[in-house]
């Protein structure tokens, strides 16, 4: 072989070599954007009475202390609501709670305790947990720093003691399901458990609100062991549905469990093969369905 074609070929390994190396730069650097990218929580449902896929896994969400499901193999149901602001209907729902024995998790913003703090001491009198919905309800996603996240969250534990006297449990919610890695990081780090949901549907329109069998047509079929379920306490239809509602999941053998039970115990457990892991920088775009995030107080 002449000393020119050992030249060309040294000249095209290194030139491969760099490519290489260009593209591996490429690919980390898209990582890093993808891992700061915003995610909007939602879900696909694919089979009737089965955990939905998230746009986040089980799995990745569990490494940042959050949760949106429980057990597959247990008939448990999680119930949520996220408060806004009052509407009238909460003093039903806790009324229909009480009569199922069932415990919930009311998701609570500043202006919340500020206008219905006789209900906020109501929730914790009767056993329900308080979560932090932050103070403001802001996008939390736009937040990145660290002290700006947790303003958030503190003023409404300062608020929440104020009015109750005792400790805002530490469970969060991201405001409209918007939430980015750096949001999972921050509230881990203030001792913080995430909590998404599996199922929701179209409820926060105040002005628009479904009939009772379009409600029914939605949250019947969807229900799976291990639900989280997201209900917006300003809905006149969850509120008159509600009892209806619980009856006919116990009627299908489900029992309700609290927060504490899902992060704490064995419900915590993966809950099946069907969730969808996220790409290598930690976000996805958002999957189909009707519950993809949700918008509270609106």
């Amino acid at each position: 072989m002449t000393k020119r074609k050992i030249a060309v070929i040294l000249a095209v390994v290194v030139l491969a070599g760099a490519a290489a190396g260009g593209l591996r730069i490429w690919r980390d650097n898209r990582s890093l954007s993808a891992a700061a990218a915003v995610t909007d929580w939602g879900v696909s449902y694919q089979k009737q009475g089965a955990t939905p896929v998230g746009n986040a896994s089980a799995e990745y969400l569990r490494q940042f202390d959050s949760w949106y499901c429980g057990c597959a193999e247990d008939k448990v149901i999680y119930l949520t609501f996220d408060a806004g602001y009052e509407n009238g209907f909460t003093p039903t729902i806790l009324d229909v709670l009480a009569a199922h024995d069932a415990p919930a998790a009311f998701f609570i913003v500043g202006n919340y305790i500020k206008t219905s703090p006789e209900l906020v001491r109501r929730m914790v009198t009767e056993g329900h947990i308080v979560g932090n919905h932050t103070e403001t309800h802001s996008d939390m996603s736009r937040i990145t720093d660290l002290e700006s996240f947790k303003a958030e969250l503190e003023k409404l534990e300062a608020d929440f003691s104020a009015t109750t006297g005792t400790e805002l449990p530490k469970y969060y919610r991201p405001p409209q399901g918007k939430f980015s890695e750096a949001n999972l990081k921050n509230a881990k780090q203030l001792g913080y458990k995430t909590i998404f949901w599996s199922l929701a549907y179209v409820d926060w329109y105040v002005d628009n609100q479904p009939t009772k069998e379009q409600a029914f047509e939605k949250l019947i079929p969807r229900v799976h062991p291990g639900a989280v379920v997201l209900l917006h306490s300003t809905s006149k239809t969850n509120a008159e549905i509600l009892d209806a509602l619980l009856t006919r999941w116990e009627e299908e053998g489900y029992r309700f469990g609290s927060l504490d039970e899902l992060t704490g115990g064995d419900a915590a457990a993966e809950p099946s093969n069907e969730t969808a892991s996220l790409p290598s920088g930690g976000t996805s775009a958002p999957l189909s369905g009707e519950a993809q995030g949700d918008e509270d107080g609106q």
